[in-house]
């Protein structure tokens, strides 16, 4: 649990500042980097790639319907 996540914000801020957005070489390092260390923690692969994909397609839903309605004026 990040125990000062207002100190994590100003670091991650002033490194893309400093570094500038990420490569597609380095983002693909990443995440085979994040998806390695789930799989040591025991979180990946999961255990049922469906799971939850009801409520993934019914979020999908609604984001595309807000999408092409016209927003309120």
């Amino acid at each position: 649990m990040i125990q000062h996540p207002e100190i994590l914000g100003k670091f991650e801020d002033d490194l893309l500042r400093n570094q500038g957005p990420m490569s597609y070489e380095q983002a693909r390092r990443l995440f085979a980097g994040m998806w390695r260390e789930g799989v040591l923690l025991g979180a990946l692969p999961p255990t049922d790639p469906l799971e939850g994909i009801d409520v993934d397609i019914r979020v999908a839903g609604i984001l595309n319907a807000c999408l092409t309605k016209p927003l309120p004026k």
